[in-house]
């Protein structure tokens, strides 16, 4: 496995690896990772038994955006009612998680950006709402994404994640792998 792969994956995908967050979207460069399907192969084969996935959700020529994720809490979040009713009203289906992150494939390979993946990355609605209504500008906070509605809740978590991160990099710095820091017990 690549170490410096993996230790880009627990920089940027440490709080969705621990289920503290839905997931997170990387953006990966295939000049760095030219093996980079192959890697997410071994590690979906270590990995998904304990509810951790990787996914290549679209690709072009010199990068690819990676969905990281915890499915039981993706599953869980996206169902919540308001989630659930904001996605479909954007035109994602109802049912599989399968079928909603092939129809969120399908918005990022457009031109332009699904700002509505916010809820896939478990932002509060009412930050995705507001990002939308004020065109990303006038937030109260920026941190892991722009908040709107409660800068002390956001403020907070995201000091939980950045524990979250220092935790799984010292443990990856010490030469641990992922597969290691999240096998069965």
């Amino acid at each position: 496995m690549d170490s410096s792969l993996e230790q880009t994956l627990v920089y940027h995908c440490a709080p969705a690896l621990v289920g503290i967050k839905p997931s997170n979207l990387i953006s990966c460069d295939l000049a760095q990772y030219p093996d980079l399907d192959l890697h997410l192969e071994e590690l979906n084969a270590r990995l998904n038994q304990q509810g951790i996935f990787f996914r290549i959700l679209c690709r072009c020529e010199n990068r690819a955006m990676l969905l990281v994720y915890r499915r039981s809490v993706l599953e869980r979040h996206l169902l919540e009612v308001e989630n659930a009713a904001f996605l479909f009203q954007a035109g994602y289906p109802v049912g599989s998680l399968e079928d909603t992150l092939s129809h969120l494939a399908q918005r990022l390979a457009l031109e332009d950006f699904p700002h509505e993946s916010g809820i896939f990355l478990g932002y509060p609605l009412a930050d995705v709402k507001g990002f939308l209504r004020h065109r990303g500008r006038n937030c109260k906070l920026c941190g892991y994404w722009k908040v709107y509605h409660d800068p002390e809740s956001a403020q907070a978590l995201f000091q939980r994640f950045d524990r979250c991160r220092a935790a799984l990099c010292a443990q990856v710095a010490k030469g641990k792998t992922i597969s290691q820091l999240f096998r069965a017990a």
